[in-house]
């Protein structure tokens, strides 16, 4: 059986169901036919950063986001540095 995948949109109105309509989160759930914890998470999620919420698969909030381009930053950063020490290490020998 295939996971189901929601939009961004079903999940922000599901929170909304709850919070702005009044609806108890297990009412909610089982009209939505999402198990409750996931709509508890989803209400967690939306508190903690609602701007960003529910990136969608293959998007990053922009924290993540910087820190994978910090990461390949460092990566390309240290196989400089290696090719500088193998450079080093071949002229620092005595080719007489």
């Amino acid at each position: 059986m295939a996971r189901r995948q929601f939009t961004r949109e079903f999940k922000i109105e599901a929170v909304r169901l709850v919070r702005e309509r009044g609806v108890s989160a297990a009412q909610a759930s089982r009209d939505l036919s999402v198990h409750e914890n996931v709509l508890r998470k989803w209400m967690r999620d939306f508190d903690a950063d609602p701007g960003h919420a529910f990136p969608g698969q293959g998007h990053m909030k922009p924290v993540e986001a910087g820190i994978e381009r910090l990461k390949r930053e460092v990566q390309k950063l240290k196989a400089e540095r290696d090719i500088l020490k193998k450079a080093a290490a071949y002229f620092a020998k005595d080719h007489t």
